[in-house]
């Protein structure tokens, strides 16, 4: 069979979906018109019926392809099979773009319109076309007279480029089943579509090579990886070692580097790495031990909700704050109280922004309907997200997951609100009956839908009534309506539940209390800037105090004076503080002013303020002989756990409020006071999260 461009794209959309879709979300996906789509659908009947697949229409709803899964199945495969040089405009952009991705040196017009039989003028205009898709990475593209074109910018984006084409045009399910040897390459004489030219990037013997090698590491993994994180961490391994064996460098910034190196996914990258140079007898750069790492940070499956102060969640857990903030404030209500919220925010955004550092490729099936559904939301958020992170790009992709997050908690309110919708037409006999029947029939949303005419309209109590649907236009009317025909068009029905989505979201939110009895105020922009100032100085505190906690032992201590020497020159080796003979001189100086050690504990709180100290610190050091100590109330106590809190001198105000709550958890309560005194590394730590979790929560 012979099938256009068009024709081919229009087959396979409809062999994507799981129930009818409407004909104009299928020219929007198409970029033709409705009436175009009508036409080509007329022109496909014959060739469907030769595989036993029908078209079926249902007025209001949509269209969908009728037959059996194996025929299907069969009319899938043909056109796989099927050898065309008629590719439409999005496919030619893949073929140019995957021909200049694997290119070393410049290509010439005449020989890429050859390649896709288009003129050098489309071609030309293509260029253009690709041209923000290799921004987006990085890239540069480069086209100069008598030269030709070439692709320039680093091999780690080259790569994350075809990742992200592989991951946009060929089915997870084509990947995964190439990974487990269940069926052969489509078509090794086949390749000319985008699913096979994209697959042929991808060397099918390393491709295995490294899935083993993945599977021997897995169970050091801590955590399940999810199918498309496996495909991708795969993938990008095997486009890798294809071009280091080309001898192409790889490079990784250094800084971020050593920031990875103190997550457990690091070592566990390490391994893969030595195994693959065992695999392949190869050594492949340090680098790569970098994007590996990336990958499986990207996959983290979290099935429990954790403090956003775990490991460097807390500087997200800050900006996400901020992010709430002005999503509340753009949209006129108040959602920067839903903690739950917050954490599904932090827990989502931490891989996510692994993986946009690192350019890697953000793939999201619902972007089009999240579009279409939010728009006023996404465009918030868009604009939210430059604002809050603006040394970050943030795709449209994973905008959407954003959206997602914050229309569901919008969504909460909504299953308890009820939607009245009133139908006007000119006469109020005819027309606007017929239409109040489709609407009842089409969006059963609407729990009541009454009608009746223009001219009765004004006797009518119009603030019982949610949303207007008119048959008529309407003059000088205050209420927003929507203009329908009578018989509901699929675009009417598109329409009419949007807004009813939306009046439900509204409605609800000014009947919920949580919400309600929290409506933004309007606030100088001055003072909101400082607010958010502080909450950023409390999270960098809070953060470097969690991240530097460590419980230590002390062997050989005879003395309060060899102790404290003891503890200073521990700290330094550390880089928490500097010159230690003079701290240790200003800790001992505060000892003998006044007792330190804490009545009916078995612990001493050391502390100071001081310009040898380089970052705020709080540590535990446990004496393996008891000290006697003089306490705050004079008496002699028996020390086992002493406790250092340091300080910069030149720390904000803000961190020494976060200082002076870690002394009072040392007081508040008697479990408390235990639990500090349990020589328990792990028990304290986590009380100081949550505690400290709590603390930057409430402000």
């Amino acid at each position: 069979m012979y099938l256009t461009g068009r024709e081919r794209q229009l087959i396979d959309y409809l062999l994507a979906q799981k129930g009818p879709i409407p004909i104009r979300e299928l020219a929007e996906n198409l970029d033709v018109s409705e009436r175009t789509v009508h036409r080509d659908i007329n022109q496909l009947l014959t060739t469907l019926e030769n595989y036993g697949v029908t078209i079926q229409k249902q007025s209001g709803i949509g269209i969908s392809l009728s037959g059996s899964p194996e025929q299907k199945e069969q009319l899938k495969a043909s056109l796989l099979q099927q050898t065309h040089t008629d590719f439409t405009p999005d496919e030619r952009k893949v073929m140019i773009l995957i021909t200049l991705l694997e290119a070393n040196e410049p290509i010439k017009l005449m020989a890429m319109a050859t390649n896709v039989d288009v003129t050098i003028a489309t071609i030309s205009h293509d260029l253009d076309t690709i041209a923000p898709f290799l921004e987006k990475f990085d890239l540069q593209l480069i086209r100069r007279r008598g030269y030709g074109v070439k692709i320039e910018g680093s091999e780690a984006n080259k790569r994350a480029a075809i990742s992200a084409l592989i991951s946009d045009y060929v089915d997870e399910s084509d990947l995964l089943m190439l990974l487990r040897e269940n069926i052969e390459r489509k078509s090794q004489t086949v390749t000319d579509t985008i699913s096979n030219r994209l697959l042929g990037l991808v060397d099918q013997n390393k491709l295995h090579a490294i899935e083993q090698t993945i599977d021997r590491v897995k169970h050091e993994i801590p955590y399940q990886l999810a199918d498309s994180a496996y495909i991708g961490l795969v993938v990008h391994l095997t486009l890798a070692i294809e071009r280091v064996q080309k001898g192409e460098n790889i490079d990784f910034d250094t800084d971020y580097l050593t920031e990875l190196k103190q997550s457990e996914e690091f070592a566990i990258a390490e391994t893969i790495l030595e195994e693959l140079e065992q695999v392949f007898q190869m050594k492949i750069p340090r680098a790569e031990v970098g994007f590996i790492t990336m990958h499986l940070l990207g996959a983290k499956l979290r099935k429990d909700h954790t403090p956003f102060l775990e490991e460097n969640m807390l500087n997200i857990g800050v900006q996400t704050k901020e992010l709430m903030a002005y999503v509340s404030e753009s949209m006129r209500m108040n959602v920067t109280q839903d903690k739950q919220m917050l954490y599904d925010l932090v827990a989502h955004l931490k891989p996510a922004m692994y993986r946009l550092k690192q350019n890697m490729p953000i793939k999201n099936p619902l972007l089009a309907n999240i579009k279409q559904d939010y728009p006023t939301l996404f465009h918030v958020l868009d604009e939210g997200v430059k604002q809050v992170f603006p040394n970050i790009r943030f795709p449209e992709e994973e905008v959407g997951y954003l959206v997602l997050h914050f229309a569901s908690a919008m969504l909460r309110v909504e299953e308890d609100v009820s939607v009245h919708a009133l139908v006007i037409c000119s006469s109020g006999i005819g027309t606007s009956k017929i239409l109040a029947s489709q609407i009842s029939q089409h969006i059963p949303e609407i729990q009541s839908v009454d009608h009746t005419s223009l001219f009765a309209m004004e006797n009518q109590a119009l603030n019982h009534y949610d949303i207007f649907v008119s048959t008529v236009p309407i003059e000088h009317f205050k209420e927003d309506y929507i203009l329908a025909s009578p018989f509901l068009t699929d675009a009417d029905i598109y329409e009419i539940r949007k807004q009813v989505r939306q009046k439900k979201m509204q409605v609800g939110l000014s009947q919920n209390p949580s919400f309600s009895s929290q409506k933004i105020e309007t606030v100088n922009k001055e003072e909101r800037m400082n607010q958010i100032k502080k909450i950023e100085q409390y999270a960098k505190v809070i953060y470097t105090i969690v991240k530097g906690f460590k419980l230590e032992k002390l062997t050989k201590t005879p003395s309060k004076e060899s102790m404290l020497y003891d503890i200073c020159e521990k700290l330094s080796t550390r880089e928490i503080v500097r010159h230690v003979q003079a701290l240790y001189q200003q800790l001992l100086d505060r000892a003998e002013i006044g007792g330190l050690a804490i009545p009916n504990t078995n612990m001493a709180l050391f502390h100071a303020r001081s310009e040898h100290v380089l970052e705020p610190s709080f540590t535990i050091h446990v004496l393996d002989v008891p000290m006697p100590l003089e306490g705050m109330d004079q008496t002699v106590i028996n020390v086992e756990n002493v406790l250092l809190m340091l300080s910069p001198k030149s720390l904000s105000e803000e961190g020494l409020e976060v200082l002076s709550h870690i002394s009072e958890l040392l007081i508040r309560d008697e479990n408390h006071r235990l639990i500090f005194q349990s020589k328990d590394a792990e028990q304290i730590h986590q009380l100081l999260i949550q505690r400290l979790d709590q603390f930057l929560t409430s402000k």
